[in-house]
């Protein structure tokens, strides 16, 4: 964090739907400029945690200030200098590209003109400047997120609010959303994701949390969160049909942890190399060794564990 006042401060922040507890008291602040991620499986709370900053949702305990204010007195004002991107795109497909951007521009109260204007911008800096005159039912799923991400900055926003804002999409047009989020960035916007990838969280964020079961269970960087949380490498081992079961004790002490998973064993270690020579002197003979560096997702899976939650 820097020395300026955090964006958007909470304190024991709770959310409840009747019995049932969506965000259970959670504390974190966001700083001028930063992106900053929530992580987490399904139903972890992350978009009941967004839909509150994004003054949507009314908070059911705790405090909560964006942008210096209160959104229980202030949603209005707050809204107005907001960008969200939400996690289903909500186009007007009546509409054509460009005038999706002009009439939501209209509902901020900006002149006819200076939508026209921040439009033809948007669209030039999404890359559709081409497809302005096209309706948007016919667009690729990539094209419509990046037309929503124009749609949110028509009103210039302080803070640009994201749900899984590249989810479905293919491979290419992810890594273009992203690479637009990074110029916005850039340019001094703040950025507050939800995200279930961890590449995604990787590439975008300066600091995250992550979330499981409405609370929060670790914060840092992408990089602090692994060095907290993992090791440096991971050897992973597999072996041909029927001998992983027979594996009971083999690779006790190979490594700082070893997980066993129904298809292959991680050996996590600062030095996966030497774990897979300790392995062979071991007289165990996987049919295909890797060696790679942790990543966010090895944190996240042992954080919130493998098993899926539905």
């Amino acid at each position: 964090m820097d020395d300026a006042a955090p964006l958007i401060l909470a304190r024991h922040l709770t959310k409840r739907f009747g019995a049932f507890t969506a965000v259970d008291g959670v504390d974190f602040e966001v700083a001028p400029g930063e992106a900053f991620g929530f992580l987490g499986p399904n139903g972890a709370g992350k978009t009941s945690t967004m839909r509150m900053i994004g003054c949507t949702s009314p908070i059911s305990d705790g405090e909560l200030t964006i942008l210096g204010m209160d959104p229980r007195r202030q949603g209005a004002d707050i809204r107005a200098r907001l960008g969200v991107v939400p996690q289903h795109d909500t186009l007007d497909n009546e509409l054509t590209v460009r005038e999706n951007l002009i009439i939501y521009g209209r509902y901020f109260g900006l002149p006819r003109a200076e939508c026209q204007r921040r439009a033809d911008e948007l669209l030039e800096f999404v890359q559709l400047s081409d497809r302005g005159k096209d309706l948007v039912e016919p667009l690729s799923g990539g094209m419509k997120r990046r037309l929503t991400i124009a749609r949110s900055l028509i009103n210039e926003p302080d803070v640009m609010l994201l749900d899984e804002p590249t989810t479905g999409l293919d491979p290419q047009a992810r890594h273009l959303v992203w690479d637009r989020l990074y110029r916005l960035k850039q340019r001094g916007v703040t950025l507050v994701l939800t995200t279930h990838y961890m590449d995604e969280a990787e590439q975008l964020c300066d600091r995250l949390v992550v979330m499981d079961k409405a609370k929060i269970v670790a914060e840092g960087s992408p990089r602090q969160l692994i060095e907290r949380y993992s090791t440096k490498e991971v050897a992973e081992f597999r072996f041909p049909a029927g001998v992983q079961e027979t594996l009971d004790g083999q690779f006790d002490g190979l490594g700082d942890r070893i997980e066993r998973l129904p298809d292959r064993v991680l050996a996590y270690a600062d030095d996966g190399e030497a774990v897979v020579i300790a392995a062979r002197d071991r007289g165990l003979h996987p049919e295909t060794v890797l060696v790679r560096r942790s990543t966010l997702e090895d944190v996240f899976l042992r954080l919130t564990g493998r098993s899926l939650i539905e």
